[in-house]
């Protein structure tokens, strides 16, 4: 699990009202780089309202929701383009191919037209729809239209997944496919993920955050939940009595606190649940103590606690308590309705009014409270919102440094490179020369001045001759 890694998704008191019904109840949780988490919850328990506030698709009636550092109420677009949402019943244009409506998805998202055919052709491959990629949606079986769907989502590659329900409708085999491809997903983009399998959820997520009428009751890994809500210390045995010395066998085995028959099998073999205090492990003793008493073991495996067992517990929790709850007020108002019948008509009109002036001071009180809980929050948004400014001005500063010193760097460079191939000055022959006179070597007669020297002295010779 990413503990280390960067919160990527924020969600701070987020709270969704429709009247005075309250489907999501001020729930706040975070979401680490490359997380898989898993949202659980029994139907209208908040799940898909969450959902739909955390990709901006409806607005929430308190509290924020900060993907990858970006407000989706405040900066909708930016936070919106870290997402992708593959939404529960896979809606799909099925007059359209497969390659057709991520092509579209891809348009949807603004990919660009340089990087969107490569764009398409990674998301099917990574999503196994290269063979279907021409076939029209419509024609295409269940799995493949949720691995369509995946790849609508999955284009444009953003840092976050949401994925509501993505298996829901299929067959093991399709469910085992659709489970390796998240996880495969999950090393490259962050997951949340919304499912009623919790077979399922156990085995791809990191995290689980449980919710029941809009309120968090849990949020922690599979492992530590079924630990935590395990009720009892116990291990399932079949065995093989003929003497039926089981239902003596507790008083031989120290720690046991109950040996429970589950049920008898075709083969004559018959299976108990063995119970025994919390921190005893009482394997040994049973492999030890039953032999001796002519009963021969089969099987015995460890009644472990699953997922499964760890949300009914928490979620019945849950419900119990309302259940109390609404109970006692039941109660309440049926004893002061016997004790309003035995009074005068004048107490009983002094009664009532006293009840309404106390309904509606608790009214009152509730209302102050929450608003002295917004002044909190808004306090809170406020030192967020201080600190993220400091920390992008630190970003900026230490980016705008980074810039100037790779430009220094390269002023440097390029100016040791001006040295080095610099061309050595050409050495001068002839005469040496003083500051700035120019050279007097003379230049060698060429053989056509030559020639005509010597024609002319021959002619000057002739002269003299005729003479």
């Amino acid at each position: 699990m990413n503990l280390e890694g960067k919160t990527l998704i924020e969600i701070k008191h987020l709270t969704k009202k429709y009247g005075n019904f309250v489907a999501v109840d001020d729930i706040s949780f975070t979401v680490k780089d490359h997380e898989v988490v898993g949202f659980l919850g029994p139907n209208g328990a908040g799940k898909s309202t969450t959902m739909n506030m955390i990709t901006g698709f409806i607005e929430p009636s308190k509290g924020r929701v900060i993907v990858n550092g970006y407000d989706i109420s405040r900066n909708p677009i930016k936070a919106k383009r870290q997402i992708g949402y593959m939404p529960e019943g896979t809606p799909l244009y099925k007059d359209l191919t497969v390659k057709e409506f991520v092509s579209y998805m891809a348009d949807l998202k603004g990919v660009k037209r340089k990087n969107k055919k490569e764009e398409i052709k990674n998301v099917l491959e990574e999503t196994g729809l290269t063979d279907v990629q021409n076939k029209l949606i419509r024609n295409v079986s269940r799995g493949y239209k949720q691995r369509v769907s995946m790849a609508g989502a999955l284009v444009g590659n953003p840092e976050v997944l949401i994925l509501d329900e993505p298996t829901v409708g299929l067959d093991p085999k399709q469910i085992a496919e659709i489970r390796a491809l998240i996880k495969q997903l999950g090393k490259k983009h962050t997951v949340i993920l919304s499912s009623h399998i919790l077979s399922e959820v156990s085995q791809i997520c990191e995290r689980v955050v449980i919710i029941n009428h809009g309120k968090i009751l849990a949020v922690d890994t599979p492992e530590n939940l079924e630990k935590a809500t395990k009720k009892e210390n116990s291990i399932i045995v079949t065995v093989e009595d003929k003497k039926n010395n089981m239902k003596n066998i507790k008083s031989k085995l120290k720690g046991v606190n109950e040996v429970t028959k589950i049920k008898s099998n075709e083969d004559g073999t018959v299976q108990y649940k063995i119970s025994a205090n919390k921190n005893v492990d009482i394997r040994k003793k049973v492999f030890d103590v039953l032999p001796k008493n002519d009963i021969s073991i089969f099987e015995l495996k460890k009644n472990e606690n699953t997922l499964e067992d760890a949300f009914l517990t928490i979620v019945n929790t849950k419900d119990n308590e309302i259940k109390n709850e609404e109970n006692a007020k039941i109660k309440e108002e049926e004893e002061r309705k016997v004790e309003l019948s035995k009074m005068n008509k004048k107490e009983r009109k002094e009664a009532i009014k006293e009840d309404k002036k106390k309904e509606k001071q608790e009214k009152k009180d509730e209302i102050n409270q929450e608003w002295e809980k917004d002044i909190e929050i808004a306090k809170e948004e406020k030192e967020y919102d201080k600190q993220k400014k400091l920390e992008n001005k630190e970003k900026k500063k230490s980016a705008k440094i980074q810039k100037a010193s790779e430009k220094s760097a390269k002023k440097t460079v390029a100016k040791t490179t001006a040295k080095t191939t610099k061309k050595p000055a050409a050495k001068t022959t002839g005469t040496k020369t003083t500051g700035t006179k120019k050279s007097t070597t003379k230049k060698p007669a060429t053989k056509k001045t030559a020639t005509k020297k010597t024609t002319a002295k021959k002619s000057k010779a002739k002269k003299g001759g005729n003479k």
